[in-house]
């Protein structure tokens, strides 16, 4: 298991992409949160097993159809043992 901080970039709100997330997210057992930031980009914490999070960052970086993702920063941190995937409202 290890836990990424994931900062998407580019067209990112206003096009399903927190939703869409979630639905990836739970499809491959990703447990974390995601949530819009007020300077328009969307911020994830995510959790598992490093192949399932692998996929999970390369689907970060196509995002939904209408979305236009023009970069994806991630760092790995100390695992926080989230239960879930949950969309956040800020």
């Amino acid at each position: 298991m290890k836990h990424l901080n994931i900062t998407v970039q580019g067209r990112v709100q206003g096009v399903s992409y927190r939703a869409s997330t979630k639905a990836v997210a739970d499809q491959l057992g990703v447990r974390g949160f995601v949530r819009n930031e007020p300077n328009g980009d969307v911020y994830i914490e995510a959790e598992a097993d490093t192949m399932f999070l692998d996929m999970f960052l390369e689907w970060c970086n196509e995002g939904p159809q209408d979305a236009k993702v023009t970069e994806v920063k991630s760092n790995e941190t100390e695992l926080k043992n989230y239960r879930n995937f949950e969309v956040v409202k800020r």
